[in-house]
């Protein structure tokens, strides 16, 4: 009996493919689409566990500077002397060529075993390792990266992060101009008993305990958020196709339940068969989606990785690896995705009394009660996100906030929609208005989840393409700002800056020193920049607040300036005081905006920096010329002093390439964009397809009255437009709210900054335009089916009609 009815529950799937069709389909996509998201921020994320285990940097304790910054080799001495097992390292980044890498030095003697990512004393290779030139270790496609650049020798190890290059700690110092300087000590796992404590021998360091995760990837956190809630979003617009196909096959199949059930077989065991047949069609279905999730995620990866080199100096691998646990999460996705999207239609055949009416009872009509409850839970929905918005606070809340914000809207759409039929009809004028009307009222609740579905898709259009058009034209007008000079150079060494800082005092009209170092400020990552006292940064730097004279202050160094994200992160004002690396404090006399920088930044005057930081770099400059004269500057910088392309820039130039890593940022939300909208016409689709074979009923007396069937035709396809245009109406307010959120709590949680709302009254036509487009060509299929309808086959209603 078992088998039997199981033969016959999936015998409705052969009478009807392409119902079948639409659910592996739909299935598939929003796998497809979850699984992609999973595939790059895995292929990510093991890349930051490398960068994180380098060294055994998640297994070894390690000793830096309270402030970040770099320590005196002598300390090293002065420890191992007092009994400390210890090994030095300096890290740093340097251009070789067009090719920026990290550099990482190491004392392949003192290392700890746990610390060897390349075993470098095999054979006879430690004495080249130590001795100029030295050697570079670095993977295959960072060697590859190296093959036309003037480099110490290059070798091939595997282990290592790309992008980084390691090499003897000595050698390192030459390369990155930092003689006698190292970043951290390494301290071994077993120290001896009785060392000096490390307060008397060393009070200017500090023990930092190991970490699993590194600086990076929890920099990265919030972007990889961002990727997983829009793969979320766009899995759940892929279900609403699921439940709808899902849920008509239950009410197609209602005589087949009621005939099963009299002929013995018990409620349990249908229950058990339909959802042994749901897991066949989600294995199936997962297992093509997450195939197809690897080919969506190796087109996509390559713009994350430059995204991700571009806002964060991560650099990730263009290539996707093979992960069983991608594979894994895909199906399990896949099934428990199709499992709640049948459970209320798993739910109703529970409860089904084994007498039922066996007819279809009108899946395409909802109660009212039905629809009051939607509305009641809409209602709540929304008041939550109230809420949350008044009194959450953190990225969770920001995409709680989303969720009940879209959930909400959704679950409101067929009341709206269902309240402007109602209106329709009332101001309808003749039988046939009153019947279109009246009709369509009673459709919706067929196509209520494609509806939803679209409508999801649509705010989300809205309101990511105003978030990314305010993100660009703030960013542009920030980048005129910010890029006032008309050249950038960067000289290769100390004497050559001094070289050229005399070259270019006769021939231009100032030079202006972009000197900065490295360290920690409240406990975070920061960047401490000098600038001079002149017009560029008085008539241009994009100041938010400020206390009167800023620049006089910041000139006499009585004052700090700090970026936005560095004042939110750390809820820090005007008037506070901030620890600056080396101990010395300074008072907050203004906040500016930095758009792209995850990282906090200080900015100080210029004779307060060397103050403090006698050492720091002086070889990045902004030359000030009349814009006529800048090429021929920058042409003359290059021929007397050899220097390479990319060491003398132009103010265009420098626009141009943040430009364009914007764009490519974004790349991947406009993708994921136009899938969500494919997904979401694809459901609207099949809700029409699988409706117009249970429409003959309304529409044959409307024919057998006299209307001809093309009338019927163009009446079926201007149903589709016009619940489209309503659905696209409604999504407006959700997108706007939507794009509100992003830029004023998720933006500001998960980057530190806050961007101004503009906007764009032309993407919204252009969106409205392709959102009816797409369901015309969705309602296009069921009209030519309908047009094709044999007069025979209309006439059959009346014969089968109880």
């Amino acid at each position: 009996m078992v088998w039997t009815g199981l033969s016959a529950l999936l015998s409705h799937w052969r009478r009807r493919p392409v119902q079948l069709a639409m659910l592996l389909l739909g299935l598939s996509l929003a796998t497809a689409l979850w699984s992609a998201i999973q595939a790059i921020n895995g292929e990510a994320r093991a890349s930051y566990d490398r960068a994180a285990a380098i060294l055994g940097q998640d297994r070894l304790a390690q000793l830096v500077r309270e402030d970040g910054t770099r320590m005196d080799q002598q300390v090293f001495v002065r420890l191992r002397r007092a009994g400390w097992l210890a090994s030095p390292v300096i890290e740093g980044e340097m251009r070789f060529g067009d090719v920026r890498l990290r550099v990482l030095g190491i004392d392949p003697l003192t290392l700890p075993p746990q610390a060897q990512q390349v075993d470098v004393a095999v054979g006879d290779e430690l004495l080249p390792f130590i001795t100029a030139p030295g050697v570079l270790y670095a993977t295959p496609e960072t060697a590859a990266r190296l093959t036309e650049q003037a480099t110490p020798p290059v070798r091939v190890a595997e282990g290592l992060p790309p992008g980084t290059v390691l090499t003897d700690i000595g050698q390192a110092q030459v390369l990155l101009g930092a003689k006698d300087k190292i970043s951290r000590l390494l301290l071994w796992p077993d120290q001896p008993i009785g060392r000096t404590p490390l307060e008397v021998t060393a009070p200017g360091l500090t023990l930092r305990e190991p970490s699993e995760t590194g600086d990076l990837a929890r920099l990265t956190d919030s972007f990889h958020l961002n990727l997983t809630a829009f793969g979320f979003l766009a899995f759940a617009v892929g279900l609403f196709i699921v439940h709808s196909a899902i849920g008509l096959a239950f009410e197609q199949r209602r005589p087949v339940f009621r005939t099963l059930r009299a002929l013995g077989l018990p409620a349990r065991v249908l229950v058990l068969l339909l959802i042994a047949e749901l897991l066949i069609f989600a294995l199936l279905a997962g297992l093509v989606g997450v195939a197809l999730g690897y080919v969506v995620a190796s087109a996509l990866l390559p713009d994350v990785a430059a995204t991700l080199r571009g806002l964060y100096g991560a650099d990730v691998p263009g290539t996707l690896s093979i992960r069983p646990a991608v594979w894994a999460a895909g199906l399990a996705i896949a099934v428990i995705g199709t499992l709640v999207a049948a459970a209320q239609s798993l739910w109703r055949l529970w409860h089904l009394p084994l007498l039922a009416p066996a007819q279809p009872r009108a899946w395409a009509r909802a109660s009212e009660r039905a629809l009051r409850a939607q509305g009641v839970a809409a209602m709540v929905l929304l008041l939550t996100a109230a809420g949350i918005a008044h009194f959450g606070s953190g990225l969770e809340a920001g995409f709680a906030l989303l969720a009940a914000l879209l959930l909400g809207a959704a679950l409101a759409l067929p009341l709206v929609l269902t309240g402007i039929l109602h209106l329709g009809g009332r101001l309808a004028r003749g039988p046939l208005a009153e019947w279109f009307w009246a009709d369509t009222r009673q459709q919706l609740p067929g196509l209520s989840l494609a509806l939803m579905a679209l409508l999801l898709a649509l705010a989300v259009n809205v309101g990511v393409s105003t978030m990314v058009s305010s993100f660009r034209l703030t960013f542009t007008g920030w980048l005129d700002q910010r890029l006032a000079s008309e050249l950038y150079v960067t000289a290769r060494t100390e004497a050559e800056a001094t070289a050229i800082r005399d070259w270019l005092a006769q021939r231009s009209d100032a030079v202006l020193p972009i000197w900065s170092i490295e360290g920690r400020v409240a406990g975070q990552p920061a960047a401490i920049y000098g600038v001079a006292d002149h017009g560029t940064y008085r008539d241009n730097w994009p100041i938010l607040s400020a206390v009167p004279g800023v620049w006089d202050r910041i000139a006499t160094g009585d004052g700090a300036l700090i970026n936005e994200q560095l004042a939110r992160r750390q809820e820090l004002g005007l008037g506070d005081q901030i620890t600056l690396p080396g101990g010395w404090r300074a008072s907050i006399v203004g906040v500016y905006a930095d758009y792209g920088n995850p990282i906090g930044q200080v900015i100080i005057g210029i004779d307060t920096l060397l103050r403090h930081y006698p050492d720091v770099s002086r070889l990045r400059y902004a030359i000030r010329i009349a814009p006529g004269k800048a090429e021929a500057l920058a042409a003359g910088l290059r021929a007397e002093f050899g220097l390479p392309a990319q060491n003398v820039i132009d103010q265009a130039g420098i626009k141009v390439f943040s430009l364009k890593v914007f764009e490519r940022t974004f790349r991947v939300t406009a993708a994921l964009n136009v899938l969500t909208l494919g997904v979401a016409g694809l459901a609207m689709f099949a809700s029409l397809m699988t409706l117009s074979g249970m429409r003959l009923p309304q529409l044959a007396p409307v024919w057998a009255m006299g209307l001809p069937r093309r009338h019927l035709v163009w009446l079926e396809l201007w149903r589709g437009l016009l619940l489209a245009a309503l659905t696209m109406l409604a999504a407006l307010p959700v997108g706007i709210g939507l794009a509100f959120v992003l830029l004023a709590v998720v933006n500001v949680e998960a980057f530190g900054w806050r961007l101004p709302m503009h906007l764009f009254p032309g993407d919204w036509a252009r969106l409205a335009a392709l959102a009816l487009l797409a369901a015309g060509l969705a309602a296009a299929v069921p009209a030519w089916r309908l047009a094709r309808l044999s007069p025979s086959d209309l006439l059959k209603v009346f014969a089968h009609e109880r």
